[in-house]
């Protein structure tokens, strides 16, 4: 299987199965509800290791959720702590929701404290970092290769956001902070109580999880820099080759035509599109794009998504005709070559082959939609009575009876076969 990796720019292929492959996928800031653009990374994870299981390999899927953080603090001065919690269990409720499982492992920055305290004093000792009144700082210039990922030249970026007086070059980043007026969380460190920075918990949490080497490491466009590239830094840093290969998905653009985040005020909850759309529309809309492009996120694009969804339900409620030789093979050729999803839903819409459609379907979590849904056995009463009336020749009576199953929530259509109609729920 081959997939586009950023740090080369190229095509690049896995190991044979059964590998192992161990991704590590960046997961939320939790302050407040997800929004949709939060879910793609989480979704497009969770579909490449149910594909890479299907094919033969031992995947192992760490997401992690930082729940300490600037944004935390502001977002609840003096409840940060409860804040996190509270916005975790949002988070896993709105993620369940989308019924693909869960990644193997869920780890929370704070309970990784003690590890990233040992690892900054490896690079501290190694020269790479330095202490500086109780903040501790990567050094960007002891790391030649800083700037590989991004395409960023050392000598020519922007300084760092953190503009404390403190470090000795203004690109250094910060790997511990030292609490300051209004934040309420702290740990001992040997310089003073604080707490990590945001990119020296992923390295950690990934060393611990999946070792000092691993294959894929994903997440938005967007942590490209300075996250990601400051996450390799270290890691290498330290001695570490962390990922092998880099995946980093587009980002979802509202009618805006910006990004989807909370800062610019233009985001639509995951919890809200769930509940407007349901899971099977939202998880179709995330396939109708690449994973390295944008996808437009509006009502016009979700409705395009529901529509497809109700044609392949009603393509389960027609006959089933099999499909040629070599069509599954058709689709292994398609995720084989950079997990082309929307192609994938070029070929559903060829198929009339109910079983080759429900395997795939169900790699993306949406088998449900072969599922029919039973008609109460008052709506069926109602069309039986339609039939015969029809069969009488009273239509009047037969058009009076088909408003009233319409009216509690279902459509009825005549068919040859018995028993002569087919209900289907309303949308």
């Amino acid at each position: 299987m081959k997939l586009t990796n950023t740090l080369t720019r190229s095509l690049e292929e896995l190991p044979a199965p059964p590998g192992p492959i161990r991704m590590y996928v960046c997961g939320p800031t939790v302050y407040d509800r997800a929004h949709v653009g939060n879910a793609r990374p989480y979704v497009i994870s969770m579909w490449l290791r149910a594909w890479l299981r299907e094919r033969g390999y031992d995947v192992t899927l760490v997401h992690n959720i930082t729940d300490v953080n600037d944004k935390i603090y502001d977002a609840a001065p003096g409840h940060s702590a409860e804040r996190a919690a509270e916005a975790t269990r949002w988070y896993l409720e709105d993620t369940d929701a989308l019924g693909l499982g869960r990644p193997d492992h869920l780890p929370l920055a704070t309970e990784y404290v003690p590890q990233i305290v040992r690892f900054i004093e490896g690079l501290i000792e190694s020269g790479h970092a330095y202490a500086a009144g109780g903040d501790a700082y990567f050094r960007v210039a002891s790391f030649p290769e800083y700037g590989r990922l991004s395409g960023q030249r050392p000598d020519q970026m922007e300084p760092d956001e953190d503009t404390s007086a403190l470090k000795e070059d203004p690109r250094d980043f910060a790997l511990w902070k030292a609490t300051k007026p209004g934040e309420d969380t702290s740990w001992e460190s040997p310089w003073g109580p604080g707490r990590p920075g945001w990119h020296i918990e992923c390295s950690v949490m990934a060393d611990e999880l999946l070792g000092p080497a691993f294959e894929i490491h994903g997440g938005g466009l967007d942590l490209v820099f300075p996250h990601h590239e400051n996450e390799l830094a270290q890691s290498r840093a330290l001695g570490r080759e962390f990922a092998r290969l880099w995946m980093h998905n587009g980002l979802l653009r509202p009618v805006s035509g910006d990004k989807m985040s909370k800062s610019l005020g233009n985001f639509t909850t995951l919890h809200d599109a769930l509940a407007r759309w349901g899971r099977e529309t939202l998880l179709l809309f995330f396939m109708t794009g690449h994973w390295r492009k944008p996808i437009d996120f509006s009502d016009e694009t979700m409705a395009q998504a529901a529509s497809f969804a109700e044609t392949l339900r009603n393509g389960f409620r027609t006959p089933s005709e099999p499909a040629p030789e070599g069509e599954w093979e058709r689709l292994v050729e398609t995720l084989e070559d950079d997990f082309n999803t929307p192609q994938v839903l070029a070929l559903l819409a060829e198929w009339r082959d109910h079983d080759l459609q429900r395997r795939a379907l169900a790699l993306f979590g949406l088998d449900s939609l072969a599922e029919s849904e039973e008609a109460p056995a008052e709506v069926v009463a109602l069309a039986q009575h339609r039939r015969e009336a029809r069969a009488a020749g009273d239509y009047g009576e037969a058009d009076r009876l088909r408003g009233e199953i319409e009216a509690a929530g279902w459509e009825v259509r005549d068919v040859a076969e018995p028993p002569g109609f087919q209900l289907v729920p309303r949308q």
